[in-house]
Order: structure tokens, then C-alpha cells, then sequence
């Protein structure tokens, strides 16, 4: 299906990996994920696709392709419409922002309603669940795993990130079962309707497995702190789930904290590291997980 279309291949806007490009084929668009990095990965977010479709907006698969000699893993798939959410949102006007941060809301509550038998990464096309190395541990354990790439922090830095993990740790354990996970849930990574502001799809599967419920909330709050966003986004989860926005939003924050700490070990290297550093410095430094980044100007 795809040999054809190899001659148009051009790279997917705002795609961020470098493997993501946009083809022609048969008169319409398609969408070419290279899976060169990590070949077992296509026939998982195949399968992931398939196993949400009609319950979040995601594309249709239409080839999945093993590595042949030179030629890496493909995931083929539909072409979405839609601008990127985070565009959608940098108007700043509160109607924009509300009906977005609604949609995220709901996707994060879908996705946390999706049962998973334990914790882990996703193998195969039957997405069996292998445990992670040292998840058992907990977030103590990986602050002290990351303690190397924070090198150049402060002792009391460090003493009030370690401090944060042990509450934050206290309060995931409150919490007994697991889900399915996306694991990069933010308004970058949807599609939206420019007209309406619906979402259009949901994108970038690679970091899914199974997990916290409050993953995909803490993602969908880690930079967009504003009012009317959180508020509208943790009104969409408690209808959903019925759990009032104050202990949501304290729940997403601790289980945020080791998405943090795994972004800020790329510092210096793209700006969402940056920024996650940044983040997690200032949450260290407060010993507050609702701590915030001051706002960039207008």
C-alpha cells in the first residue's frame, strides 16, 4: 500500500520526533510512522489504536508493516483534520480555552476508565503488560535513580524534591487499581476542529502502557495552570468519575511528579525538558506540587 506513496513523503507538521511524515496515496493523505528507534512499537500502537477506537477520537490503521533488510517497522495510518491544541489555545480567549480544556477532561477520565490488570509497558499485538524496572519502588526510589542528572542542584533541593516524592507517593497509594495510560496527554498532542474546538484526535501513542489513573490528568495540568483550564478540566473529570477537583487535582500532581523527573533529565537538550526542569526545581525548592512556573508575557 505505502510503496507508491514513498516519493511524496513529506515530514508531519509540528511533528516532534522526526519520524512522522505525510504521504499521498490513492488521492488522499495518509500518515507514516518510521518506527526505527523501537521496531516492536508499531504493532502497539496499532493495537492501541484498535483497542480505543469509538471511545476516544483516534485515526484508523490501515498497515502495520514488520522491519524487511533496510526497511524499518511502519505504522500507516488515516490523516486527522484538525490544528494543534496547544495553537487552538494561544489565543487565550476563556470560551477557546474552556470548550478545549472540557474535551481534555473527558479524554483524561475516558482513558483512566479504561481497566488494566497491573502496572507496566505494553508488548506486542496483544499489548501483554511487562513490569517497568524499579516501578515498584516508588517515587523515593526514582528521585534516587535520578539523582545524577540533578547533579547541579542544591543539597536542599534535593532534600525538598525527596521530601515531595514521599508525600506524593502517600497519596497514589491511596489509590489501588490501574488503566490504560497515553502517557503524553497534553494539548499538543490533540487535534482540534478550528470552528468548533472539538477534538479530533488524539496522537502520539508511544509513551502508552498501563498505570496510575491520575497520569493522563497530571499531564493534561502540568503547564496549562490558568484558572478556567484546570477548573473546566477537573469539572469534565469529577462528571465522569466523581471525585471532587481538590483531590483530583492533588492526586494529578503526584502523578505527574515522575513524568518531571524523567523530563528534566533532558535539560539543555529541547525546550520541554527545559521547561519540565524548571518545573520540577521550583516544586523542590516549595516543597508544593501545586507550585507554578511564573507566566511567559503575552
Amino acid at each position: 500500500m505505502i510503496d507508491d506513496a514513498f516519493a511524496s513523503l513529506a515530514p508531519l507538521e509540528g511533528g516532534r520526533s522526526g519520524e512522522t511524515f505525510v504521504a499521498q496515496a490513492g488521492g488522499e493523505r495518509q500518515v507514516v510512522r518510521i518506527h526505527a528507534r523501537d521496531p516492536g512499537r508499531a504493532e502497539v500502537d496499532a493495537a492501541l489504536l484498535r483497542l480505543v477506537r469509538g471511545l476516544v477520537p483516534v485515526a484508523d490503521v490501515l498497515e502495520v508493516r514488520p522491519p524487511r533488510g533496510d526497511m524499518p517497522a511502519l505504522l500507516v495510518t488515516s490523516f486527522l483534520p484538525g490544528e494543534r491544541g496547544d495553537l487552538h489555545l494561544a489565543s487565550r480567549d476563556d470560551d477557546r480555552v474552556a470548550g478545549l480544556a472540557w474535551d481534555m477532561g473527558e479524554l483524561a477520565a475516558t482513558l483512566a476508565g479504561m481497566p488494566m490488570l497491573t502496572g507496566g509497558a505494553l508488548v506486542g499485538a496483544d499489548l501483554r503488560i511487562e513490569p517497568f524496572d524499579g516501578a515498584a519502588d516508588g517515587l523515593p526510589a526514582h528521585v534516587d535513580a535520578h539523582r545524577p542528572a540533578l547533579a547541579h542542584w542544591s543539597p536542599e533541593e534535593l532534600t525538598g524534591l525527596a521530601e515531595v516524592a514521599e508525600v506524593a507517593q502517600a497519596l497514589l497509594d491511596t489509590v489501588d487499581r490501574t488503566c490504560l495510560v497515553h502517557g503524553d496527554l497534553n494539548p499538543t498532542n490533540v487535534l482540534v476542529e478550528p470552528g468548533t474546538g472539538w477534538i479530533t484526535g488524539l496522537v502520539d501513542w508511544e509513551r502508552a502502557h498501563a498505570g496510575h489513573p491520575f497520569t493522563d490528568l497530571g499531564s493534561v495540568l502540568r503547564h496549562d495552570r490558568g484558572p478556567v483550564y484546570v477548573e473546566v478540566v477537573l469539572s469534565a473529570f469529577e462528571d465522569r468519575h466523581g471525585v471532587a477537583p481538590d483531590d483530583a487535582l492533588a492526586l494529578a500532581r503526584a502523578a505527574d511528579l515522575r513524568a518531571l523527573i524523567d523530563l528534566a533529565g533532558r535539560r539543555g537538550q529541547d525546550p520541554v525538558g527545559d521547561r519540565a526542569h524548571d518545573l520540577l526545581r521550583g516544586i523542590a525548592t516549595s516543597r508544593d506540587l501545586g507550585w507554578t512556573l511564573p507566566e511567559a508575557p503575552a
